[in-house]
């Protein structure tokens, strides 16, 4: 069985809860705390460890940076990127509140990577409004930190969801924008038909007919634009009346999308 080496590097606060919520024992998880790039004292020393680790990471990686969509996230993003090897599979997660990036053009930042996941957080920001934007990316640390939890899982499990990782880089190769999330429902009168192609993964409790799950994945394949879906169906005796879903969903960017 073909298995990568998985970095998760989360730069500032924001990134940095996201990495502490991942469960995954043999990832290797990269806190960067982005006020030492600030000082002048101290950046040298941060630089200089960037480029010794991630310069030296072999080819068989995976490595996904998380980080808010803010300047100084995205200069060492770039000095992340400029030291990492040409076949290191690069992803990124950003998050970017009351901000659709699906809706803009691709930034430049962004053509270092194979495909660039985002939050707006717009779930999140309706629902904890006492001090909205604090409350919500400590909520969507946690949701966030599963989702790569859960896709881990099944791409180490493969045999038994049918979902694996030529499945997962023939989805997102190619220079594209996505959504990765965890769902306990669907609501289809989202606007999921923005998005070109996907990667599905149901759990269905052990209570729920299997043709629950296959009435989902039919939706998903009349909404998505080119109708491409990849897709596995698991029973999970743990979630007994429940359906558990795993949506990786992209797009080409508004601008074109070329291979890194």
């Amino acid at each position: 069985m073909i298995s990568f080496t998985h970095i998760f590097v989360g730069i500032g606060n924001s990134g940095i809860r996201i990495v502490r919520n991942i469960d995954i024992p043999n990832a290797v998880k990269v806190p960067l705390d982005s006020s030492y790039y600030l000082f002048d004292k101290k950046r040298h020393s941060f630089v200089k460890q960037i480029k010794s680790f991630f310069g030296s990471l072999s080819d068989d990686t995976i490595i996904w940076i998380i980080f808010e969509d803010k300047p100084i996230n995205i200069e060492i993003v770039r000095l992340i990127n400029d030291a990492l090897t040409k076949d290191v599979i690069r992803l990124a997660y950003v998050l970017s509140p009351y901000k659709e990036l699906v809706h803009e053009e691709r930034p430049e930042w962004a053509y270092s990577f194979e495909t660039v996941f985002y939050d707006s957080l717009s779930e999140f920001l309706s629902t904890y409004t006492a001090i909205p934007l604090e409350d919500a990316f400590n909520a969507a640390s946690k949701q966030i930190g599963l989702m790569f939890s859960k896709l881990y899982y099944y791409l180490e499990n493969q045999m038994l969801v049918n979902i694996d990782y030529a499945d997962l880089f023939n989805m997102i190769k190619g220079g594209n924008i996505g959504i990765l999330r965890i769902l306990r429902d669907v609501n289809f009168e989202w606007n999921w038909g923005i998005w070109d192609r996907g990667l599905i993964s149901i759990m269905v409790g052990k209570n729920v007919p299997l043709k629950n799950a296959h009435e989902i994945l039919e939706k998903f394949q009349h909404l998505l634009r080119e109708k491409d879906i990849i897709w596995g169906v698991r029973m999970n005796k743990e979630l007994d009346n429940e359906i558990e879903i795993l949506a990786l969903l992209i797009k080409r960017w508004s601008n074109g999308g070329n291979s890194v």
